[in-house]
């Protein structure tokens, strides 16, 4: 099973990053696949999905991002989680600081993966746990293999 996957970089503009996409648009129209740039664009964080016999997992790095930050959806064969951080505002400053350098202010990841007909989309179960968000989608008990006794 593959989940096809979405992915959304919602951040400053890169210039390298920018010319990786347009080389592997490039790359994509000379071998006669023009999605291969938008299927293989690195995504700021990675995730590995996994499966056993009545569940899919989707185990996403999430460094960082607190469980208030991330919302996830189910809709129409689509799961998709976004986690999005802002300035947070320093504990006890009365004046506003001076940051020499300052990366971390605003960040956004958002993902996409088509579910397999096999998964019950009413029953998503996910858990944020140091920095590695765990999504928990059950497989429907029809779609599940059994057993046939012979006679």
């Amino acid at each position: 099973m593959s989940l096809t996957s979405r992915i959304s970089r919602l951040a400053q503009y890169d210039p390298a990053d920018a010319a990786q996409r347009e080389f592997d648009t490039v790359l994509g129209r000379l071998f006669g696949s023009p999605e291969i740039g938008a299927m293989n664009t690195w995504a700021p964080y990675g995730v590995d999905v996994r499966e056993d016999a009545d569940h899919v997992f989707v185990e996403a790095e999430l460094p960082g991002f607190r469980k208030e930050d991330v919302e996830i959806t189910v809709e129409n064969s689509i799961l998709t989680f976004t986690a999005q951080r802002s300035e947070r505002a320093s504990e006890g400053e009365a004046d506003k600081p001076q940051w020499p350098l300052r990366e971390r202010r605003f960040n956004r990841v958002e993902r996409s993966f088509t579910l397999p007909h096999t998964v019950n989309e009413q029953s998503v179960k996910a858990v944020l746990t140091d920095g590695i968000l765990t999504i928990t989608l059950d497989k429907r008990e029809e779609t599940k293999p059994r057993k046939v006794p012979v006679s």
